[in-house]
């Protein structure tokens, strides 16, 4: 009894040192997951911060808005991202459920037509935002017909702010069915985007604090245009590119190789919804430019159209004074 007493002791003991020596094991974590967090939430900070500071511009107009009239519209932008947020995340979870009970996968070709057309969608949206930044700052002359039919709305405000946070939570949701359906997959989702998460806001925040400092409005106008504009190339090229995917892919027209440099890797990934790819196609490259020279001369033309009526407007108005 004496020797059991004795073994059972030192097996005790034994199993308190390796218990104590030996660290817990540490949630799965994949960097794949932490990027389709990261890269989403990023651009979803981008648009969100944009709007704040373009509403909030209006304090500084020289019409201004009420403290009020700025805290209500305000409020509808998150009303209207934790609206679409919850309805994207239900849908996501409810088709991933549904995937996972019937063994099987969401077609790839169906998936990439979703995705191009939303971001196609979202690229119209933003680049509206970008040629709307000047009048809703007030860069543009008061009193304007271009502008007095630019004001901003609550429907607007809405639609705009809800579709493209919709649009980016159900990226995330659809990017994750496949690890969904995957027993390791599925467990590294909640640590990989919890970090995917923090860096998404962190670069998120650094953008909005950029366009905090900028006192100066117009200095602040330049640098949302560039902002939007350059979110719109991005989003317009890579939804040509996910239709490209599904109907049958141009040339690439180089490959860079090297992890720092993948699209799906930290942390160029972050610089994907901006046009960023190490493996650009044929149809990428044309897109890319197309775009960019399409807002440009939008812009130009819009500036020009401003700069006309103000000066008939200026001239109608001196001629009644005499």
């Amino acid at each position: 009894f004496g020797s059991s007493v004795w073994v059972s002791c030192r097996v005790l003991i034994f199993e308190t040192v390796f218990f104590l020596l030996t660290p817990p094991a540490m949630p799965a974590f994949l960097v794949e997951i932490s990027v389709i967090f990261a890269r989403e939430i990023l651009e979803a900070c981008v648009i969100i911060g944009n709007y704040r500071k373009v509403v909030k511009a209006q304090k500084d107009k020289e019409d201004p808005w009420e403290d009020d009239q700025v805290n209500k519209f305000l409020k509808i932008i998150w009303l209207a991202a934790a609206a679409a947020a919850t309805v994207a995340a239900v849908m996501i979870t409810a088709l991933g459920i549904g995937l996972n009970a019937a063994g099987g996968e969401l077609d790839d070709k169906v998936a990439d037509i979703i995705e191009g057309v939303s971001k196609l969608v979202a690229a119209v949206c933003i680049a509206q935002l970008s040629l709307k930044v000047p009048t809703w700052l007030g860069i543009y002359p008061k009193k304007n017909k271009i502008m007095l039919s630019e004001e901003i709305t609550r429907r607007d405000l809405w639609f705009n702010v809800a579709w493209n946070i919709w649009r980016e939570v159900a990226e995330i949701g659809a990017f994750l069915i496949p690890f969904f359906l995957n027993d390791e997959g599925a467990e590294a989702i909640p640590l990989s985007g919890i970090v995917g998460l923090l860096v998404g806001l962190f670069c998120g925040a650094l953008i909005y604090a950029v366009s905090m400092i900028l006192k100066d409005k117009r200095r602040l106008c330049i640098f949302l245009v560039v902002i939007t504009g350059w979110l719109s190339m991005g989003l317009f090229t890579g939804g040509c590119h996910e239709i490209e995917e599904a109907a049958g892919e141009t040339p690439y027209a180089w490959k860079i190789k090297g992890d720092f440099w993948s699209k799906k890797e930290f942390p160029m990934a972050l610089f994907k919804p901006f046009g960023y790819t190490n493996s650009p196609t044929i149809l990428w490259l044309v897109c890319l430019p197309v775009w960019a020279i399409i807002l440009a001369a939008l812009h130009i033309i819009k500036y020009q159209k401003v700069k006309k009526i103000s000066g008939k407007e200026a001239a109608e108005t001196d001629t009644a004074k005499v």
